[in-house]
């Protein structure tokens, strides 16, 4: 149950990132409600074909979370420390790497996604910050309710995603402990390997690696 909410989870963050059908949205709770509808409409019909074409299901998230996720920021957060150390190759190798990995590691939650599940709350965050947190609640199939928090950072005017943080344990965080003990124990270099191996290695996934990113600061 654990494994599926995180999937469901990744899935309603992969949601969050489609564009808005209008103007651009002002504020991220804007870019949340819109993304709701637009994402029903987009799985309406096709969730078991998609099930079993993995590459049709990866074009499909690729299309939605490449515009709106700040993979640069996501990366150098998760790298912490080790991010100041890499060289340029490194780095545009790692933000590759990565996110392929986390597309497929993902793609899954995105089928799981349910409209009626998801509850917007009220945004009280400060819009002249350069980060904020946007709140939603997530109904799990036992009736349970589960608190999902989006990160959002500013990008000349546009809210961008860039982490997620479910009951408190936040997808950057995760990722920084188990990639910082991989790195402690082999290298950057090796870890980056890896993660490209495994995205070779799933030629049925139809990934492809864009590196067109815009500088991210803290």
């Amino acid at each position: 149950m654990r494994q599926a909410f995180l999937g469901l989870a990744a899935g309603v963050a992969a949601m969050l990132l489609l564009p808005a059908a209008s103007a651009r949205a002002e504020t991220p709770n804007d870019v949340i409600e819109s993304a709701i509808a637009e994402l029903a409409t987009a799985l309406d019909g096709k969730r078991e074909a998609l099930a079993d074409d993995r590459e049709s299901l990866y074009e499909i998230i690729n299309g939605i979370l490449l515009p709106r996720f700040d993979r640069q920021y996501a990366a150098r957060l998760v790298l912490a420390r080790h991010w100041r150390g890499a060289d340029d190759e490194q780095r545009r190798r790692f933000i590759d790497a990565f996110y392929n990995s986390m597309l497929k590691r993902y793609a899954d939650g995105v089928l799981e996604f349910q409209e009626d599940r998801v509850e917007v709350l009220t945004f009280r965050g400060d819009l002249t910050k350069s980060r904020v947190l946007a709140k939603t609640i997530v109904r799990l199939n036992d009736g349970s309710k589960v608190p999902v928090d989006y990160g959002f950072v500013n990008r000349n005017d546009a809210w961008k995603l860039f982490d997620v943080t479910v009951e408190g344990v936040s997808f950057i965080r995760n990722f920084r402990a188990e990639l910082d003990s991989e790195i402690r124990e082999t290298s950057l270099t090796a870890v980056i390997e890896r993660l490209e191996s495994e995205a070779l290695s799933d030629e049925e996934g139809g990934d492809e690696s864009v590196t067109e990113d815009a500088v991210a600061g803290e």
